[in-house]
């Protein structure tokens, strides 16, 4: 799962084609199915919304929920494809992205009445 938190004027008008860029480098870095999308979009108020000096107000946050198991350089590649990615197809500086990934133990997600440790038919692999 996806959460993207950005200020809302900015953030709203992108939502469909940002979901694009992710879910492409998701499948290209991390082999998920085209109908694998799990993208939570947070649109917040500019008073409601603080981040760090030097940026602008395209500074878009996206936290990364997955099972543990991708290996430093899988995710360090999807990081570094994500900020091409989104500066390439929306124009939007690395230095306005903030991407972090936040890794879980399978048995720690829940999904079609299972645990992730007890799913043997997922269609993508964890441990690449």
């Amino acid at each position: 799962m996806i959460v993207i938190f950005g200020i809302r004027e900015n953030l709203n008008p992108i939502k469909k084609q940002l979901s694009d860029v992710i879910h492409e480098c998701m499948k290209s870095a991390l082999g998920m199915p085209d109908d694998k999308r799990a993208h939570r979009f947070i649109p917040m108020e500019k008073e409601d919304f603080y981040f760090p000096g030097g940026r602008s107000d395209s500074y878009t946050v996206i936290e990364i929920n997955m099972m543990k198991g991708r290996k430093i350089e899988t995710q360090k590649y999807l990081i570094k494809k994500l900020f091409s990615e989104i500066e390439a197809e929306l124009s939007i500086s690395p230095i306005d992205i903030e991407i972090v990934i936040k890794e879980q133990e399978p048995y720690q997600w829940g999904f079609r009445g299972l645990t992730g440790d007890e799913a043997n038919d997922l269609r993508y692999k964890v441990d690449i």
